[in-house]
């Protein structure tokens, strides 16, 4: 409603005014003229209390603090662990500001930050329930501005439990439960589950993933977490290592073949990337064609066809950082990082034993995405298990050599770390992850870097190499381990599963089947099977360079 003022007292004064002609009748028309105002007082009352009134609507419109927002909290007034964490705002009207406003909760004044119309209330430490927030301007022409809310604090996130979960293979479904109380809404790996009335969820991923999380949200927008735990076991493995050339040879294929048909073994490990640094198939990495490392010895797709039919899998076996071709091409192209160094800055040779430009370093960034691209494209034509060998440093004094872009982080550390993100690209294909190592290794994991307990929990299978004649006279106290394969074999193995029994990785231990320094045939080759059993261990990779193995020694699978 608006009010004419200047009308108003023109009417007033007109009704009110008194001629000059007649101050005579004055007197006469008095009690007239007394009638005449009575009206005028009236309207002058009522005009009056209009006034107080329409002021009286301002004033509570201004009290009652409408044009207030209030940000944070959900549109029921709900405020979670987060927004109780960083506070509410509240934003005064265009033109008005909140500096010097009184902030209570409950009647108690609480701390703020205030920026001109807006201002920001912290409710850290209030205790779950239903509170009663006042905010009160420092006022106006026409009073102070109040606003008054009720908020629910809610800060607990609802209860969440995974059920460790156990699946049947790498490339089909599995599904993860739990239960996950008082949640709206549960995710698991970012897919969306099924919640009852009773908390209990299920989702299922259409592979299980090297690591999922668990996300219970509740209706006021807590969280909880929670990381489903999901093994997926290596099936026992009896395998025989066979390398690219070889098997591009009848003479060495077919009888590999027999021994899968006669169920004697049920895997065959064939190279990926070898001891030379060549790739035995048309590899399609840039890397490797750039530097000639693919070879193409063997028909990748005709060969695990070839194995699958006679019954095996295929364990593509990745020779890491002993790779004199990537070595000597990096050096040559300038990409000196790439190959472990000396101190003053040359190509480290490691004495007589590999030579010149024959380790590349495990912590340049190039390398390492070199073998995730291996690991990546053998997982997608359909290796079964990525396996690595040399994946270590270079034996030797570490103080000889230089690791450049290795920085503060330990030996051990990046190369568990290198073999975690391996395993994560190899899951995502449908392989598993094994790791060779020196059997030496696990009770010395800084010779060579490979610390057991670390890489254990960062992959599939522990491979260590327990070969006899590779062992000292004395070790393990065996006077000549070389002629003793049953108690070398047994002893070192039970170190591994040890030091290996917090995680979810298995011993798929290296056995020697070749002679060096003694004769070995079929009972020396299943001395070391039964040892390896005897120590709760059924499966086994076989090695021999030459690719000629005891079958004697090797019983069918029932």
């Amino acid at each position: 409603m608006r009010l004419n003022w200047k009308k108003l007292f023109r009417n007033t004064s007109d009704n009110t005014s008194v001629s000059a002609s007649s101050t005579s009748s004055a007197s006469a028309d008095s009690s007239r003229g007394r009638a005449a105002r009575r009206p005028l007082v009236i309207l002058l009352a009522g005009v009056l209390a209009m006034v107080l009134v329409v002021g009286g609507v301002l004033l509570v419109r201004q009290h009652s603090g409408v044009d207030f927002q209030l940000a944070g909290a959900s549109a029921g007034g709900v405020v979670n662990a987060d927004v109780g964490k960083h506070g509410v705002e509240v934003t005064a009207p265009d033109g008005e500001s909140l500096h010097g406003a009184e902030v209570t909760v409950d009647g108690k004044r609480m701390p703020v930050r205030s920026t001109g119309r807006h201002l920001t209330v912290g409710l850290n430490g209030l205790h779950d329930g239903t509170h009663e927030l006042k905010v009160a301007s420092e006022g106006s022409m026409f009073g102070g501005s109040e606003l008054t809310r009720r908020l629910t604090v809610d800060t607990t996130p609802p209860k969440l439990t995974v059920a460790d979960t156990e699946g049947r293979s790498l490339r089909g479904p599995v599904t993860v439960k739990g239960r996950a109380q008082d949640a709206a809404e549960v995710t698991v790996a970012g897919r969306k589950a099924h919640v009852a009335k009773d908390g209990t969820f299920a989702v299922t991923l259409p592979r299980p993933p090297a690591e999922a999380t668990a996300v219970a949200t509740d209706e006021a927008g807590n969280t909880a977490r929670a990381d489903a735990v999901i093994t997926v076991r290596r099936p026992e493995l009896r395998a025989v290592h066979v390398s690219g050339q070889a098997w591009a040879s009848d003479q060495l294929r077919k009888p590999v073949l027999k021994l899968l048909k006669e169920h004697k073994l049920n895997a065959v490990q064939l190279d990926i990337k070898d001891e030379l640094g060549e790739i035995g198939y048309d590899s399609e990495v840039p890397l490797a064609k750039k530097i000639g490392a693919a070879k193409g010895y063997y028909d990748t797709k005709k060969a695990i066809k070839e194995i699958h039919a006679a019954g095996g899998s295929v364990v593509g076996r990745i020779v890491a950082f002993r790779d004199p071709i990537l070595a000597s091409a990096s050096w040559k192209d300038g990409h000196r990082d790439r190959v472990v160094q000396t101190p003053d800055g040359g190509p480290y040779g490691g004495g007589s034993k590999y030579g010149s430009l024959s380790f590349t370093n495990f912590a340049d960034k190039e390398v390492r995405q070199y073998h995730l691209d291996l690991a990546t494209e053998a997982a997608k034509l359909g290796f079964d298990d990525i396996l690595y060998d040399y994946i270590r440093r270079p034996d030797g004094k570490i103080s000889t050599m230089s690791f450049p872009g290795l920085g503060k982080t330990s030996p051990e550390d990046s190369i568990a770390h290198l073999v975690a993100q391996t395993r994560t690209v190899a899951r995502e294909h449908g392989a598993f992850l094994g790791v060779s190592v020196f059997g030496v290794a696990v009770t010395r994991p800084k010779e060579i870097a490979q610390d057991i307990g670390k890489l254990a929990e960062q992959t599939d299978y522990i491979a260590p190499m327990v070969y006899p004649s590779h062992w000292a006279a004395g070790e393990y106290g065996v006077s000549d381990p070389n002629s003793h394969p049953y108690p070398i074999t047994k002893k070192s193995l039970a170190d591994f599963v040890k030091k290996t029994r917090h995680t979810d990785a298995q011993i798929v231990p290296w056995l020697q089947d070749f002679s060096l320094g003694v004769s070995y045939g079929d009972a020396e080759v299943a001395a070391q099977i039964r040892a390896a059993a005897d120590d709760g261990i059924h499966s086994f990779l076989l090695w021999n360079p030459a690719v000629r193995y005891h079958g004697g020694a090797l019983k069918p699978m029932e």
